[in-house]
């Protein structure tokens, strides 16, 4: 197959999940796992941009556990509820209440029904009886007391919506705040209810301003929205918290706010808002194709949300509340006790009180705040993944993986900011899930055919240089093969030397099979240190390995790398003399010699057998430093070409030495600690040790002593003090040299 039937069989493969999602953003083929995926994504915008502060402007009065322990179980005497209503306005001050109740049944809980029937009957002969209960009846009757209570303020009362068979009803509906033919003949589709349980007619008379507070969940359950109008025999009702909200605005009507008809055709079945119209004024509330709105949820839900402050109901009604500490404060009386079923599931709480969902609400319409998917939002889908898909398709069948992975992040950071933007910057609460997962299907179908297709030629290249190449430089071969030579070349690369320490012992004790396992088991953790920070294993020399950095795949950072895989290997043996003293093996040390330098990388041998390997000074001087590492008690030396490309690390200098066949001195240097930061007792330690070489340098024996007693007090068991107290006991005995740099010489390999 040619190379260009390759390319657009690529660039169809990419455009099938855009015809897919296309599909979807159109409903021709809705796919339920991208619509759920949506809401998710939703959720997650809400609650990573919720102010999660208090709103002051509204109060939760809550019928919580502790007022149902201290006045009794729900529903209460209708009295109590006259008594709270009446705190709230009259020593409190509130300017609105909202009850999230519905008040559907008489109460006949002090006895008045009782007491007139035996009025009528028992005791209808019994003298004065009838009097007295016709004096006791404005006392007694709680719920004319609760009406009298509601007359003349502004409150509005709470009331359901059903869907069932039979289409019961109960109780007095409010006046609708929309006709039939305010539609002008349009199809809206509103949520439609068949029953309904309201209040009382009394109730419904002194307080006229009522609202359904039945939320719309969606398909998870999930409750993102309430209907801000609803219908019910061709008539429009409004919710709760839109009653309360009118009540404040002065009872501004209700409007269908219809959108421009050369955007969309008359026959359209939704609303663009609802619209409020007080005289001059006019008010748009926007909604979805539902003709609901979106809850702004503020924060996370109940007493401990932070959004909204709960008074408990009992508080009030024993007055433990001070005088106007609610003053001027829209109220709305609800429960968060899990008894009284009120807690619903949100995108920011499982357990979400339902009033607070009203109390979001009426925040959002006061701030002008209220998200909304716009009647657009088809369109804006479209546009969007045919943009993205076409781009995808053209774009990712001509470039390298890398610039593939890069140019499909860059899709997915376009698709996120701009959603995030509109949202944001406008409150459009766009769909987002089909451009994701076009783009993301896109580019694994995209690598996926593109792998297959280069795993033949990898497979061609493993077996015409597998048996000398490294699969590291295999796998950087297929990736651009014009690209790469095997000739030698110069670089700047870091090379480790690792030795086994005490090996020639353990070969005088151990069998050769035992001796093989362990070997080859130490290796094995060793090599997959090595080959996890992405160093190439040059070769095994009977109980050492040798590695390199920066080649056959160049890395800018070798040296941290190098360092970060001597410190890892360290530990690792650590723990494996662990293992080994509890299963009664003997212990092995290590040493690590680092060094970084200008190095001759590439394919080196013979016509029998050739390797990937480096030579050099740089090299030489790696292998010297590895054998120094046992001379100074430390587990790896590095040079000082390779710690000034490793700054992150915490270093202790060792020395200035002068290895054999080299005459100019090298600093060498050990990580003393594990952690990239030491603690403040291994920062004092190594600012002693630092004026100890100064002292040392300056042949100041008399304060090396001193600062030597200093530092074996701080870490007694470490060797290199103990090495340095024999070496300043040895100066002593020479006189000044003001030639001496300071360095120590090694003649030894």
């Amino acid at each position: 197959m040619g190379l260009l039937a390759r390319h657009w069989i690529r660039i169809g493969v990419t455009l099938l999940p855009l015809l897919l999602a296309l599909l979807h953003a159109s409903s021709v083929l809705p796919i339920p796992a991208l619509q759920r995926l949506d809401d998710i994504l939703y959720d997650a915008r809400l609650r990573a941009t919720m102010p999660g502060t208090l709103d002051p402007r509204i109060v939760i009065v809550d019928i919580d556990e502790k007022s149902l322990a201290e006045v009794g179980r729900w529903p209460w005497a209708r009295n109590r509820l006259a008594d709270l209503t009446d705190e709230l306005f009259d020593r409190q001050q509130i300017a609105l209440l909202g009850f999230d109740v519905v008040f559907a049944e008489p109460d006949d809980s002090s006895g008045l029904k009782q007491l007139r029937q035996l009025a009528q009957a028992e005791l209808k002969d019994q003298p004065g009886f009838a009097d007295r209960v016709a004096q006791l009846g404005p006392r007694l009757d709680y719920d004319s007391a609760f009406a009298r209570s509601l007359q003349k303020r502004p409150v509005a009362l709470g009331y359901y919506f059903t869907n069932d068979r039979d289409g019961h009803t109960s109780g007095v509906l409010p006046a609708p705040v929309m006709q039939r033919d305010q539609l002008q003949g349009r199809p809206i589709w509103f949520t439609r209810w068949t029953g309904y349980g309201s209040n009382l007619e009394q109730f419904a008379r002194a307080a006229p301003s009522s609202g359904f507070f039945n939320p719309l969940p969606d398909r998870d359950g999930v409750i993102r929205a309430i209907p801000l109008v609803a219908e019910y025999q061709d008539r429009y009702y409004e919710p709760l918290a839109l009653a309360m909200f009118r009540l404040l605005a002065g009872q501004p009507s209700v409007e269908p706010g219809f959108p421009l008809e050369k955007w969309v055709g008359h026959g359209y079945e939704g609303l663009e808002s609802v619209l409020l119209r007080l005289g001059q004024k006019r008010l748009a509330l926007p909604v979805d194709d539902r003709v609901a709105a979106l809850i702004p949820y503020r924060g996370h839900g109940g007493p401990k949300g932070g959004s909204f402050r709960y008074v408990s109901a009992t508080d009030l009604l024993a007055r433990r509340v001070a005088p106007d500490t609610l003053k001027g404060k829209i109220v709305l009386v609800g429960t968060t006790a899990p008894g009284l079923q009120d807690l619903r599931v949100t995108p920011v709480g499982e357990s979400y009180p339902g009033v607070e969902a009203h109390a979001n609400l009426i925040a959002g319409m006061l701030d002008g705040n209220l998200p909304v998917r716009p009647d657009y939002a088809v369109g804006y889908d479209i546009v969007v993944l045919l943009a993205a898909g076409l781009l995808l398709a053209f774009v990712l069948p001509l470039v390298s993986a890398p610039a593939a992975v890069a140019t499909s992040v860059g899709v997915l950071g376009a698709l996120v900011a701009l959603n995030m933007g509109m949202f944001l910057g406008a409150g459009l609460v766009m769909p987002l899930a089909a451009g994701l997962a076009m783009t993301l299907t896109a580019f694994a179908l995209n690598m996926s055919y593109g792998y297959f297709i280069e795993s033949r030629s990898k497979r061609e290249l493993a077996n015409l240089f597998g048996t000398y190449v490294p699969p590291e430089l295999v796998d950087e071969m297929v990736k651009d093969p014009d690209a790469y030579t095997m000739q030698a070349s110069n670089k700047e690369l870091t090379v480790m030397f690792c030795d086994m320490r005490g090996f020639t012992r353990l070969s005088e004790r151990m069998e050769p099979g035992q001796l093989q396992a362990l070997l080859n088991a130490v290796f094995n953790r060793l090599t997959d240190i090595i080959r996890s920070n992405r160093g190439t294993i040059d070769k095994y020399m009977g109980d050492c390995v040798m590695a390199f950095w920066g080649a056959p795949v160049e890395t800018s950072d070798h040296a941290r790398l190098a360092v970060k895989a001597a410190l890892e290997m360290a530990n690792a043996v650590r723990r494996i003399n662990e293992e080994h003293r509890a299963t009664g093996l003997p212990e092995i040390g290590v040493g690590i010699g680092l060094n970084t330098g200008l190095m001759c990388v590439g394919d080196m041998g013979s016509d029998v057998r050739r390797s990937y390997t480096v030579i050099g000074d740089a090299v030489n001087l790696g292998s010297r430093l590895e054998g120094l590492s046992k001379a100074y008690g430390v587990d790896i030396v590095v040079s000082e070409s390779t710690r000034k490309l490793a700054p992150q690390f915490a270093w202790q200098e060792l020395d200035r030495v002068r290895v054999k066949g080299k005459e100019q001195a090298v600093g060498i240097f050990c990580p003393p600690v594990v952690a990239d930061v030491p603690d403040e007792a291994a920062q004092q330690e190594l600012r002693t040790w630092g004026n100890f070489l100064r002292a040392y340098r300056a042949q100041d024996w008399d304060r090396c002593d001193v600062l030597l007693l200093d530092l074996q007090r701080m870490n007694a068991k470490k060797y290199l003090y103990e090495l340095y107290s024999e070496r300043v006991a040895s100066m002593r005995l020479l006189p000044f040299d003001p030639g001496w740099d300071g360095a120590t010489n090694f003649e030894t390999k």
